[in-house]
């Protein structure tokens, strides 16, 4: 090709953008036009019919500015829910890479509320640490459970996460041996298919084994139960997002597999009721729980939020009056700061006790009425870092549980779309070109390595106060920072009551 060549086909090319970038300013110009009017003769927004058009702008940048913020402004430690220091340490756990960091901690133990551990002057040597115990659960059912995990997977359900998520949890979870629980959307075949044990959470709606026009199918009930990975069964009373409210899967969410699974109609939003119908009252309660038990075999517990106390002292009177058989076999306690897919602000914002408060009141409670050790203690709710899981332990938990800690697990990056379908990181939606992301074989091992890594940590904290495992934990290792930025032993703070009837 000669110069005049081109020169020719420069030329030639330079026509072509210019008629592009004309064409294409004189579509923005039409564009503009159009939403000007439209702007300005539109009622719904006050600053869009004031400033047409540059109005816009600001929905866009408070859109960005959750990014912004995130990557670029936000300090370590001062993000919401969950802080980059807290996010990256469960990143580091889930690749298995190292977690040291050095020169000092970036963490302040001035505020109110902060806990610290109390170390041992002689701590406990490697040689001589020890497994975390095995623990029983349900002793008067036909099949109790027995386990010696101290980190679970709690519940989220097929629908509120993708199919990719659920395998990857479940086989993760089978890996570092501790069980996933289903959440109240039903046993789906995916959480099955990874061969971890199994919670199966009974919902306010009953989704899985519910018959169409409300109430138990004890059918569907027996027939998840004959599965063997099912080991256990939790009625939901209330969700510490949302107490008072019950479960929320957006119409966009309920494809025509969850819809089969939970007995709905496809792309209808599946609004649970606030509480089970037939559970008005202890009695009540206590009934569905031995209902379940004696249809299933299997141990059964609740979950809840603690709001209103009170209900823990009357329920133990109750069980003593009925018997030690009648007690539930775990009962799950719930923040309320915990999370959610969605959920009413008034509710997140406002609503219960958080675990701190509200996990050593139900353990003194049950220690006063001689039910600790029949009753089994779960905590659930904002613990996915090693400091929060060894504190529940010296408030006197038999498990923790965490629901966000295992999503980070996955790759979530807290872009805090779970209720739109439109999650980035391929956990929270059904649509297939976001879940494309999220290779379910390589995320199942990192969910091994943080469940692995969290249990290695806190040992390390357990040795540190000169114990031999986590379990172990007793309150006196734990101090908590004062308003007048004094600390006390959190055993002075919510000592332990006395025992008032036999066990």
């Amino acid at each position: 090709m000669d110069m005049g060549q081109i020169s020719n086909f420069v030329i030639g090319l330079l026509e072509v953008l210019s008629l592009i970038f004309i064409f294409a300013v004189g579509a923005g110009l039409l564009w503009a036009t159009v939403l000007y009017v439209h702007d300005k003769y539109q009622t719904e927004s006050t600053l869009r019919r004031n400033y047409p058009v540059i109005a816009r702008f600001r929905y866009l940048f408070e859109h960005l500015g959750e990014f912004f913020r995130q990557y670029f402004f936000a300090l370590d430690r001062e993000e919401m829910p969950f802080n980059r220091a807290e996010r990256s340490w469960v990143y580091r756990a889930a690749k298995n890479v190292d977690s040291t960091v050095a020169f000092g901690s970036t963490r302040d133990l001035r505020p109110t509320g902060t806990v610290y551990f109390v170390n041992c002057p002689f701590p406990t040597l490697e040689a001589d640490a020890k497994e975390p115990c095995e623990v029983t659960i349900g002793p008067y059912a036909r099949q109790p459970y027995a386990t010696d995990s101290i980190f679970n997977v709690s519940g989220m359900s097929y629908g509120a996460i993708s199919i990719p998520a659920v395998r990857a949890l479940s086989a993760g979870a089978k890996k570092a041996g501790i069980w996933m629980n289903t959440g109240e959307g039903g046993l789906s075949p995916y959480h099955l298919e990874g061969g971890a044990d199994i919670v199966f959470q009974i919902g306010t709606g009953k989704f899985g084994v519910r018959k169409p026009e409300g109430g138990f199918d004890e059918e569907k009930l027996k027939a998840v139960a004959a599965h063997d990975a099912v080991k256990m069964f939790e009625i939901k009373l209330s969700q510490g997002a949302k107490p008072g409210k019950g479960g929320i899967l957006p119409g966009a969410k309920v494809t025509e597999e969850i819809a089969k699974i939970r007995g709905l109609t496809v792309g209808e939003a599946a609004i649970s009721p606030n509480r089970h119908p037939e559970v008005n009252s202890i009695d009540d309660l206590l009934d569905m729980i031995q209902y379940v038990r004696e249809t299933t075999g299997k141990p059964v517990g609740f979950k809840a939020v603690i709001g209103a106390y009170g209900f823990f002292e009357n329920l133990c009177e109750l069980i003593h009056e009925r018997g030690i058989e009648s007690a539930p076999d775990f009962i799950t306690i719930d923040s309320a700061d915990g999370g959610t897919g969605a959920a009413p602000m008034s509710l997140i914002d406002n609503m219960g006790m958080p675990i701190r408060e509200s996990l050593p009141l139900v353990v003194n409670i049950l220690v006063k009425h001689g039910l600790r050790e029949r009753v089994k203690v779960c905590a659930s709710g904002k613990m996915i870092n090693p400091s929060e899981v060894a504190w529940a332990y010296c408030a006197g938990a038999d498990f923790v549980n965490s629901a966000r800690g295992f999503m980070f697990s996955l790759g979530c990056i807290q872009a805090l779309q779970c209720n739109k379908n439109t999650c980035p990181t391929g956990i929270t939606t059904h649509d297939p070109k976001l879940q494309y992301g999220l290779d379910p074989m390589n995320k199942a091992e990192r969910v091994a390595s943080y469940a692995k890594n969290m249990k290695k940590e806190v040992g390390i904290l357990a040795h540190s106060c000169g114990v031999d495992e986590p379990r172990l934990l007793k309150r006196f290792h734990a101090r908590i920072v004062l308003g007048d930025g004094r600390s006390v032993s959190m055993d002075e703070l919510y000592p332990t009551t006395e025992k008032t009837a036999a066990g």
